[in-house]
């Protein structure tokens, strides 16, 4: 049984740039606020500010289109060549194009809309983001910053929002994650009424992003939260199991 949690939105951080110190920013934000960062925290960051202060900023015309991304430009009518052209790149394989609609696989093996090239919140679409190479390694990295300078063991979760097979809508997941077990398996556990559990596999750092996501909002300027009292298991599994391996995939 777990006891009930608190969500805490960090704002304050403003406008994040290539080099800044992410571990600096979310302290004195936290400061300004009041709160102090405590054992057993969760820290969720969007991908957005991470990608930022790595510098993995693209302007899209500054690439040259291929033929392929040419083709999903004419489908699609709204998006250039070169915004497509950037999504390939950070691709390793198509898994559907369909009116312009381009579903991918990442290098990190994520499965979404456009490789995680994200035009939002940037400025005003001059330029895109793409996903960190090594989200999980900065996720470490972070939570090691935080340890040095707070003090404290907190996880950390990179989260970045994802449509879903069969439902509208979108949710916040994790693509990276550091000091916290991203699955809790309930296999060979037994129900309250003593049925014994044999393919329940909770995705909770997915589940942690997207309740930090109710605090922070699309266009809030609220990149980070911090959920307390949350009991998780820790582990620096990375956010790596939560990607189904191809031999277990019903759908690829």
């Amino acid at each position: 049984m777990h006891s009930d949690i608190q969500i805490t939105p960090v704002r304050g951080i403003g406008e994040v740039r290539p080099g800044d110190d992410l571990a600096a920013l979310l302290a004195g934000a936290l400061a300004q606020q009041g709160y102090n960062l405590a054992n057993g925290d969760v820290v969720v960051v969007t991908q957005k500010i991470v990608s930022k202060a790595e510098n993995r900023i693209v302007a899209p015309e500054t690439v040259e289109p291929s033929h392929m991304a040419r083709m999903a430009a004419a489908a699609n009518g709204q998006k250039d060549a070169s915004y497509y052209e950037v999504v390939l790149r950070e691709s390793r394989r198509i898994v559907k194009m369909d009116r312009g609609v381009l579903i991918t696989e990442t290098h990190h093996g994520l499965i979404c809309a456009n490789s995680g090239v994200d035009e939002s919140n940037v400025d005003g679409g001059r330029t895109v983001t793409l996903l960190p190479v090594d989200p999980d390694g900065s996720a470490r990295a972070l939570r090691d910053a935080l340890r040095a300078r707070c003090g404290v063991e907190a996880a950390v979760i990179i989260s970045d929002t994802f449509g879903r097979a069969w439902r509208e809508g979108q949710v916040n997941i994790a693509i990276g994650a550091a000091g916290i077990a991203p699955l809790n398996d309930y296999a060979g556990q037994q129900d309250s009424g003593g049925y014994t559990l044999r393919a329940s596999i909770i995705a909770v750092a997915d589940e942690l992003a997207s309740a930090a996501e109710l605090v922070m909002g699309k266009i809030d300027a609220v990149p980070v939260a911090v959920i307390r009292g949350y009991a998780y298991a820790a582990s620096d599994a990375g956010a790596g199991p939560l990607i189904r391996p191809p031999e277990r995939d019903l759908f690829r």
